[in-house]
């Protein structure tokens, strides 16, 4: 008896260092971070206005990013929580469409022509389509990287960059996407939101600690975000990547609504809080009136 006893013991020593590993992942790696695209699709099923396999369409296309450019079929479904066959089905129909490739039927990829999908975005914001010239002249005269960005959900997504120098180990463009809570212009459009609202993003924000000066709680970040609101701007130092430091302005619509911002980023060791605040400020705080002008 005693023997058999052991033997269980031994059993459930394991299951539990099994099942560890998931418990080390930080929130944003974890798959349980936030629900699938399937959670959400079917929390929508009862809508009978509500295409569901348009949704799985546009879930299997962003499933793919800058560092799983080459998916299979089942990294696909681990990724939206889909079956294969619903998996294989929306991809050979994108692929049927000229929105993704394979060379072996295995690996799948996204072709350009899904570029088009965010141009029909970007070309109908008189932002994106007029900002450049603007961005442009005010970098030449900062010496320095500017760009413009909207919020979508918990991440902002770039729509004009003028790139004077490369700073950032990351390749930003139109179309980038970074996390709000700890980029300047994240923390501007956060500031913005009504309380309501905010109160609702922090709640879902997965916290990452991009860096030792990075901001992971929610409590941290709340008064942060008051003093942006209140001043006006924000400044991020190196909390999105070390040697990085960024300042934003809110861009305005005619009615006063905050509808984007624009920032400088510049080199930590060459750019200080304070020549930020003295230097760029005023000039970005220009450039946001301008900008602001495109949208009357």
């Amino acid at each position: 008896m005693p023997r058999p006893s052991s033997h269980k013991s031994a059993k459930s020593t394991k299951r539990p260092n099994r099942a560890a590993p998931p418990q080390t992942q930080s929130p944003a790696d974890s798959p349980s971070a936030s629900p699938t695209p399937s959670v959400q699709i079917d929390a929508l099923t009862g809508d009978p206005d509500f295409m569901t396999s348009l949704a799985r369409g546009l879930a299997v296309i962003q499933a793919f990013s800058q560092k799983k450019r080459q998916l299979t079929i089942s990294q696909v479904s681990n990724k939206t929580g889909f079956s294969r066959a619903a998996v294989r089905r929306c991809l050979y129909t994108l692929a049927k469409l000229g929105f993704a490739g394979s060379d072996d039927n295995r690996h799948f990829f996204l072709q350009p022509r899904v570029l088009a999908l965010g141009h029909s975005y970007i070309s109908s914001m008189p932002l994106a389509t007029a900002a450049h010239p603007i961005l442009e002249r005010f970098s030449r005269m900062m010496h320095e990287s500017c760009s413009i960005a909207t919020l979508d959900g918990l991440d902002i997504v770039y729509v004009a960059r003028a790139n004077v120098t490369r700073i950032m180990a990351i390749d930003l463009g139109v179309g980038s996407r970074l996390p709000a809570f700890c980029t300047s212009m994240g923390r501007v459009l956060l500031a913005n939101l009504p309380p309501d609202e905010l109160e609702a993003c922090l709640a879902r924000i997965q916290f990452t600690r991009h860096t030792e000066r990075t901001i992971v709680t929610a409590d941290k970040l709340r008064p942060v975000l008051r003093m942006v609101l209140r001043n006006g701007y924000a400044i991020v130092d190196q909390e999105l990547e070390l040697g990085l430091r960024s300042m934003a302005v809110p861009i305005l619509s005619p009615s006063g609504q905050v509808v984007a911002a624009v920032n400088v980023g510049a080199h930590a060791q060459r750019v200080s809080n304070q020549e930020m605040l003295n230097n760029f400020l005023p000039q970005l705080r220009a450039a946001a009136q301008e900008l602001c002008m495109l949208l009357r």
